[in-house]
């Protein structure tokens, strides 16, 4: 230290200038090695928690959808800012949900949050495709979304089989950069969902492109399945590929005989799902009251990998 040399020292002036200097020195070099070191897990550290909850609720935001009497518009703004509010989801991905609804929870939740909406489409005999309606006036189109409390990027629809005629749904994928995370909300298209071809199956190939558009770790990816979990008892087991349950955990784990899956809609089937390739901390199941779907929230470890 200065004090500690024999020769004269310097005058206080330019003593004090090359200490300021050779902290500044310092401090800029440490910035530079922290950035090199931390690269992607600085914008983690950046939200001060290592965990994320994500939330997943099909919202039965259409009336003509056997939605009559699951309460109105008010009730499920409502229900979703306190998924948010008290459940503690920091993204949710919404099903069955409308584009007024989706604006104004975000809106009510601050101006930190983030919204990605697209449109249900309905494609005709004549093969032209429209945007499928809410009903009430003022809603806009119904649809599935993203709702995130941080910027959402890379945000893209992933291609998969859709009907030839009826309702076209889709999944809906974006970046969360805040924990270097991927992720996806989907709704699958139901048996008979083809009005031209009812026999048609298309959740295998849907299924196939939501697990193909995910990479193998850093993501959370789900939504409304429209199928039951694989198993002896679901004869529909084929439409599952390998993945997601070979190489991810679904929010529940993998059911079986003395596990089974918790049910997430009002018909005792498990509809709804959550997969990721990251340390689970906790799973739960949430009646909403205000729709036929339960909605699912997952905790994760972002900080780790």
């Amino acid at each position: 230290m200065l004090r500690n040399r024999t020769r004269s020292p310097r005058p206080r002036g330019r003593r004090l200038l090359a200490a300021v200097t050779a902290a500044a020195a310092l401090a800029g070099l440490a910035a530079v090695v922290t950035h090199e070191r931390s690269g992607n897990g600085a914008d983690r550290s950046a939200t001060g928690d290592r965990t994320l909850t994500v939330a997943t609720w099909n919202m039965c935001g259409v009336r003509e959808w056997n939605c009559e009497g699951t309460g109105g518009e008010d009730a499920k703004r409502g229900r979703t800012e306190r998924l948010a509010a008290e459940s503690g989801a920091r993204v949710l991905f919404l099903q069955e949900t409308c584009a007024a609804d989706v604006e104004a929870v975000r809106a009510s939740l601050g101006a930190s949050w983030h919204a990605e909406f697209r449109a249900y489409t309905w494609r005709g005999r004549d093969g032209r495709r429209t945007a499928v309606r809410c009903g009430a006036p003022g809603r806009g189109s119904a649809g599935y979304a993203l709702l995130s409390a941080y910027p959402l990027s890379s945000v893209r629809a992933v291609p998969a089989p859709q009907p030839a005629v009826g309702v076209q749904r889709g999944i809906l994928c974006a970046f969360v950069a805040a924990h270097d995370l991927t992720v996806c909300t989907a709704h699958l298209t139901p048996r008979g969902g083809d009005l031209a071809h009812p026999d048609r199956e298309f959740r295998a190939g849907q299924l196939k492109a939501l697990v193909d558009a995910v990479p193998e770790r850093r993501t959370v990816y789900g939504g409304d399945l429209n199928v039951d979990p694989p198993g002896e008892r679901n004869p529909l087991s084929r439409v599952w590929p390998d993945q997601p349950y070979g190489t991810h955990r679904e929010c529940d784990g993998t059911p079986g005989p003395l596990r089974p899956a918790r049910p997430t809609h009002v018909s005792h089937h498990k509809l709804d799902y959550l997969f990721t390739g990251l340390p689970v901390l906790g799973c739960r199941v949430s009646d909403t009251g205000v729709s036929d779907h339960r909605a699912l929230l997952i905790r994760v470890d972002t900080g780790t990998g």
